[in-house]
């Protein structure tokens, strides 16, 4: 049994398809609605009686199918109707807490067959997604709209914090400054920028077309965090020479998967570095191996990156070489060290 996420649920669901558009019909008629989204071989034996057919997906069609008691099944694609009125016979074994006829039959058929099932409420006006375990309501179009531009207000906060730690953060570095407690700093509120956006991402996601310059400016706002948390940790974790491939990932999982409790606290994240946990070690000077001011270079990738720390081992030496000596890197010509050479000039 393959089962269908939320999240893309929710993207066929969104304002400007025609499913959603099939859906807001169905309420304005107040009649409720049980629709199937796949008719796959997991929902087959579940289903009794009803009308079997298969005609192109329309959204008046799917509203006027719905007038029936029954649930209507769409292909897997959701290009085509392919069953209505039918009688959905999943196990009552799986748990609901719903207590509507149609809502624990939507329900219990999501969990039975991993498909995702939405069901519309005729009373309550209410539509409901159930897929992937979980259970979802779909708010207003405008409701959802002042949600996320209130988020998006909050990421902004995020990234004003943390161009601020940055800049600090690397100022000290090349000034030979840096300590435990600015890595730690940035590190958080790079972490609290990763996790404002993807939460509002999740929200606008329900918005559809609605949503174009709401995403556009969370693309802004996020900038390339992911590559900024990666190129710190490539900077600051506690190993022996060039961090390998294995150690950063994990690391980067470990720190994904924190808990926004413990994201708070600098002797959690410390200790996912290896750096210094105890608080009065956090002014204890640290020496970055590179890796964020050389990806601040144009056009200098991160293999090469990794040569130059090999063949020099922290900033302060490869700052300290001249372009002769950073070309006896491997790949680096003397081309690319002249390069690399004026760009740390003019970061400094």
């Amino acid at each position: 049994m393959i089962m269908t996420s939320m999240r893309e649920t929710l993207l066929r669901l969104a304002p400007g398809t025609e499913l959603r558009d099939g859906l807001e019909r169905i309420k304005r008629g107040h009649t409720g609605a049980l629709i199937v989204l796949g008719d796959g071989p997991d929902v087959t034996p579940i289903c009794d009686g009803g009308i079997e057919f298969d005609v192109p997906f329309s959204p008046t069609l799917l509203r006027e199918l719905s007038k029936m008691d029954g649930a209507v099944l769409l292909s897997e694609d959701g290009t085509r109707i392919t069953r209505a009125n039918v009688q959905l016979v999943p196990s009552p074994t799986f748990p609901t807490s719903e207590t509507g006829t149609r809502h624990r039959a939507a329900e219990r058929t999501a969990l039975h067959t991993g498909t995702p099932v939405v069901s519309v409420s005729a009373s309550m006006n209410i539509v409901t997604v159930y897929a992937a375990g979980k259970r979802h309501v779909i708010e207003e179009p405008g409701v959802m709209m002042t949600r996320a531009r209130q988020a998006i207000a909050t990421v902004e906060q995020y990234r004003s914090r943390v161009d601020k730690a940055n800049q600090r953060l690397a100022v000290a570095e090349m000034n030979r400054y840096a300590a435990v407690e600015d890595v730690l700093h940035l590190l958080q509120r790079q972490l609290l920028l990763q996790r404002a956006a993807r939460d509002v991402d999740d929200q606008i996601i329900e918005l559809g077309t609605d949503a174009r310059q709401l995403r556009l400016q969370l693309s802004e706002l996020r900038g390339t965090i992911d590559d900024d948390i990666e190129m710190l940790v490539c900077d600051y974790i506690v190993t022996d020479g060039v961090p390998h491939a294995e150690l950063i990932d994990g690391a980067l999982r470990d720190l994904e998967n924190l808990p926004d409790s413990d994201l708070l606290t600098s002797a959690a994240l410390a200790r996912l570095l290896g750096l210094p946990a105890t608080e009065e070690n956090l002014v204890e000077s640290v020496t970055p191996r590179g890796y964020r001011v050389l990806s601040r270079i144009p056009r200098v990738q991160k293999f090469l990156i990794d040569h130059i720390v090999e063949e020099f081992g922290d900033l302060d030496a490869i700052r300290a070489a001249e372009p002769e000596q950073l070309a006896v890197a491997e790949h680096v010509s003397p081309l690319w060290a002249r390069h690399i050479t004026e760009g740390l000039r003019r970061l400094s």
